[in-house]
C-alpha cells in the first residue's frame, strides 16, 4: 500500500497534467445524444396528427399518439396519461405548490409540512423542499429500497409528514431498485395523514444497462387495490431518451386526482409543444422501438459503467468504500470512510476532476457521516472516464490519509 508521501508525489504528477474532465452531473454524452439527431427535422411540413393540428393549442394535456406511445414506460393507459412540456422536475414542482395553495394541503399552509426525503438522494427534489419550506424527514435507502419500518412508524405518528420522494428503480444516486414488498407497503400503509402524496419519479424507468434488468411493481396499481388510489402521483420523462430540454415530461395518478390538475392545467398553460409530441412519435412510431433504442442507448452506457466499477474494484477494493453495481439509471453511488467525501471531492476538483459537490445527495447539502459521493459516467468518453477515476481513486487514497492525521 503506498505511504502519504507516494500518494501525494503521484497526486502533484496528476495536477501538473492540466486536466478539465466534467462528471457533475448526470449529462448524457454527444455519443448518446447522436442516436436521435433524425428528430431534428421531424416533423417539418407534415404537422397533422390524426386528430389535430400540432401548430395550435388544443389539446391540453397531450395529443392521443404521444400517450398511446408512452404510457408503457409508466405502466398505464394512454387515457390516464398526463403530458406536460419537456421537464417531469416542473410537473413535479407544480404539484406540490398546486396542494399547497389549492388542494389537500391548502389548510396546512400555516403550519409545518414535512416529506420524508430518503437518503442518499436527489438533490433537485431536496431543493424543492427547501425552497418551498418543507421539512425533511431522513431516511435511509438499502439494497431492496428504504427502511419502511421506519417510514411506517413516521407517516402513522405524525400528521405533519405530508409526502415522501422516491425514486424506485435504479435510484438516484445508489442505483437500486425497490422490492415487490416495499412497493405493497407503501401502498397499505397508514397514515395519520388523510392526505398523504408519494411523489414517484420514475425517471430511470427504460434506462436498462444489460438484459437482466430489475423489475418494479405498478405503484399505482397496488395503492387502488389498496383501497389509496389518490395516495401516488407518478412521474417520467424522455429526457435521457431523447434530448435533454427537448424530451416530452409525463404524469399519472388517480381519476380524481387527475381531473383536479387538469382543470388547474387549463388556467396555467394552454398545453405543451404539442410539436415536439408528434416528433417523438414521428420518431420513434411504437414503444417496441423505444426499446430498441434504449438498448442501443444502452451499448454506450454500460461500457462507461464497467469502467468506473472496474476500477474501483482494482485500485480500491474494499479497504476505502463500498459501492453498487447498478442493473440501470445513470449514477453509481460511492460511500468511503466516514469524512473523506468533501475532501476526496476537493482534491478531484484541484487535479481537473470536477464532482458533484459532497452532501449534494442528502437533505440541506449535509451529508452527517461526509462519506457519500454521486458519480456520474455517462458524460465522458471511455477513455476521459479511465482517466477521472485513476484521479479519483487516488484522490480517495490521499484524502484518507489526511483525514487520519
Amino acid at each position: 500500500m503506498q505511504n502519504k508521501s507516494q500518494l501525494r508525489q503521484q497526486y502533484e504528477q496528476i495536477k501538473a497534467e492540466g486536466l478539465n474532465l466534467d462528471m457533475s452531473r448526470g449529462k448524457p454524452g454527444a455519443d448518446v445524444l447522436d442516436f436521435s439527431n433524425a428528430m431534428l427535422t421531424i416533423p417539418g411540413s407534415d404537422y397533422m396528427s390524426d386528430s389535430f393540428d400540432c401548430r395550435n393549442y388544443i389539446p391540453l394535456d397531450g395529443i392521443p399518439e404521444v400517450k398511446k406511445l408512452l404510457s408503457p414506460i409508466l405502466g398505464v393507459t394512454p387515457e390516464r396519461l398526463i403530458i406536460g412540456g419537456n421537464s417531469s422536475l416542473q410537473m413535479m414542482y407544480d404539484t406540490i405548490v398546486r396542494e399547497m395553495l389549492c388542494g389537500v394541503w391548502k389548510e396546512d399552509r400555516g403550519e409545518k409540512i414535512k416529506f420524508i426525503c430518503l437518503v442518499p438522494g436527489y438533490d433537485r427534489h431536496f431543493a424543492i423542499c427547501e425552497r418551498l419550506s418543507i421539512g425533511m424527514e431522513m431516511v435511509a435507502l438499502g439494497k431492496d429500497g428504504p427502511d419502511m419500518d421506519l417510514i411506517e412508524r413516521l407517516v402513522a405518528d405524525d400528521d405533519s409528514i405530508k409526502g415522501i420522494w422516491c425514486v424506485p428503480m435504479y435510484s438516484n444516486p445508489t442505483g437500486i431498485t425497490y422490492s415487490d414488498e416495499v412497493v405493497r407497503r407503501f401502498a397499505r400503509m397508514k397514515t395519520k395523514s388523510a392526505n398523504f402524496r408519494i411523489l414517484w419519479d420514475n425517471a430511470y424507468a427504460i434506462h436498462h444497462l444489460n438484459d437482466t434488468p430489475d423489475s418494479l411493481l405498478n405503484i399505482l396499481d397496488e395503492c387502488e387495490s389498496a383501497g389509496n388510489p389518490d395516495r401516488v402521483y407518478m412521474f417520467a420523462s424522455t429526457s435521457k431518451v431523447t434530448f435533454p430540454g427537448g424530451g416530452v415530461a409525463m404524469m399519472a395518478t388517480s381519476d380524481k386526482n387527475a381531473d383536479f390538475v387538469r382543470a388547474h392545467m387549463g388556467v396555467q398553460t394552454i398545453g405543451g409543444d404539442k410539436l415536439n409530441q408528434l416528433r417523438h412519435v414521428r420518431f420513434f412510431g411504437d414503444f417496441n422501438r423505444i426499446v430498441e433504442h434504449m438498448k442501443r442507448l444502452s451499448g454506450v452506457l454500460k461500457p462507461k459503467f464497467d469502467t468506473v466499477t472496474e476500477i474501483l474494484e482494482r485500485e480500491l477494493g474494499s479497504d476505502f468504500g463500498v459501492w453498487h453495481k447498478p442493473n440501470g439509471g445513470y449514477f453509481i453511488s460511492f460511500d468511503g470512510n466516514p469524512g473523506t467525501a468533501k475532501e476526496t471531492v476537493r482534491l478531484c476538483r484541484e487535479a481537473g476532476v470536477i464532482l458533484t459537490n459532497a452532501g449534494a445527495t442528502f437533505p440541506y447539502n449535509n451529508d452527517p457521516d461526509d462519506k457519500n459521493i454521486r458519480i456520474a459516467p455517462s458524460f465522458p468518453p471511455v477513455e476521459e472516464l479511465k482517466r477521472a477515476m485513476e484521479v479519483f481513486c487516488v484522490s480517495v487514497k490521499l484524502a484518507n490519509e489526511i483525514v487520519r492525521q
